[in-house]
């Protein structure tokens, strides 16, 4: 991958928060990006915009990739719009918080649904579709390795995403193509925010040595290096993305 030009980008979850950052970042990139949504269809369109605005190049395609066949139909949508694909961010994903004990089966069914099964079927697709010397982001967290109460369910499936990213970085490094895991910390979207009291957003912000919660270019600023050409030798890789939390 010597340069981006000509090159397209997937990024699920891609109306809002982190996945809005970077799809804008891969834009300014150089890359064609295709922004999935599940039910954001204005919010999306809306990043499209913003994309195209600054000369871009953007589609808004919708798949719940919670769905068995929503990963084939968005790699079908972004060859039919852009040609072949270059880059797939995984970071669609759901968080609600509960304890083991208290967490029922439907909030366990719709985190392994879209946090894992989801990034596993975009995987799959990827590892089948993608051009040679391509890229496979996905999305872990920095929960992982903290064992925090509440986070049990939603911490499980991104081990999971954790460890086939190790494997699938050893399937495809023949090809040239390289896969690895960002692991936010903290990040002041609405996904995090939503569930929280001010004053357990506080506490949460002075146990990160940073100082501060992260935005979503800091995360879009990682994404933007492991896709891009400097990203060429770093695979199979989980790069938490923190503050300096753990």
């Amino acid at each position: 991958m010597a340069d981006t030009t000509n090159l397209t980008a997937i990024v699920t979850g891609g109306s809002r928060g982190i996945g809005a950052a970077i799809a804008r970042r891969l834009a300014a990139d150089g890359f064609s990006v295709i922004v999935n949504y599940a039910r954001g269809r204005e919010a999306a369109e809306a990043v499209v915009a913003e994309i195209t605005a600054e000369g871009g190049h953007a589609a808004a395609v919708q798949a719940d990739l919670s769905q068995h066949e929503a990963a084939a139909r968005l790699f079908d949508a972004a060859e039919t719009e852009f040609g072949g694909i270059d880059v797939l961010v995984n970071n669609a994903g759901v968080m609600t918080l509960a304890p083991i004990g208290k967490a029922d089966d439907a909030l366990f069914d719709a985190h392994v649904a879209i946090n894992l099964g989801g990034v596993f079927r975009g995987m799959r697709e990827a590892a089948n579709r993608l051009r040679d010397g391509g890229r496979i982001v996905n999305f872990s967290s920095s929960v992982v390795g903290l064992y925090q109460p509440g986070y049990g369910v939603y911490a499980a499936t991104k081990a999971a995403v954790e460890a086939m990213t190790h494997v699938l970085a050893k399937e495809l490094g023949p090809r040239g193509v390289t896969v690895n895991a960002v692991a936010p910390g903290p990040v002041a979207t609405d996904l995090f925010l939503s569930d929280k009291s001010d004053e357990q957003v506080a506490a949460i912000t002075r146990m990160i040595p940073a100082g501060r919660l992260g935005e979503p270019d800091d995360i879009a600023r990682v994404v933007s290096f492991l896709a891009g050409p400097d990203g060429g030798w770093v695979s199979g890789q989980v790069i938490r993305v923190n503050g300096g939390v753990i």
